[in-house]
């Protein structure tokens, strides 16, 4: 069983930066694969950014070359770095972990407005 803990979220402005944390309850060197997500109002959560066991990293075409994903072993902990936020990324923004299961934080709200 895995826990995920998300934290980080808020209010910035436009060309804005913010990093979402997400603390997992046990080691994550297990974990198949380790991503973000971000939900919109009355649409269907979408993929920002996955990292899989084997080090290979997917981004979203609208967050690419803006967004990060990394990972502290040591911390049992995932990031995303956003930079240059613009105001079409404000979402609630949720972990995702998959072993044998498939695990969520519990979302965490970035707004981006002036």
């Amino acid at each position: 069983q895995v826990q995920l803990v998300e934290s980080g979220g808020g209010l910035v402005q436009p060309g804005g930066s913010l990093r979402l944390s997400c603390a997992a309850s046990g080691s994550i060197l297990s974990i198949l694969y380790m991503g973000w997500y971000r939900q919109f109002p009355g649409k269907q959560r979408e993929l920002v950014a996955l990292m899989s066991s084997g080090g290979s990293i997917n981004y979203a075409d609208a967050v690419k070359g803006r967004f990060t994903i990394s990972r502290d072993n040591a911390k049992n902990t995932v990031y995303l770095q956003m930079n240059s936020l613009k105001p079409e990324d404000t979402a609630v923004y949720y972990c995702n972990a998959i072993d044998i299961n498939n695990y969520w934080g519990q979302g965490t709200q970035v707004t981006v407005s002036s």
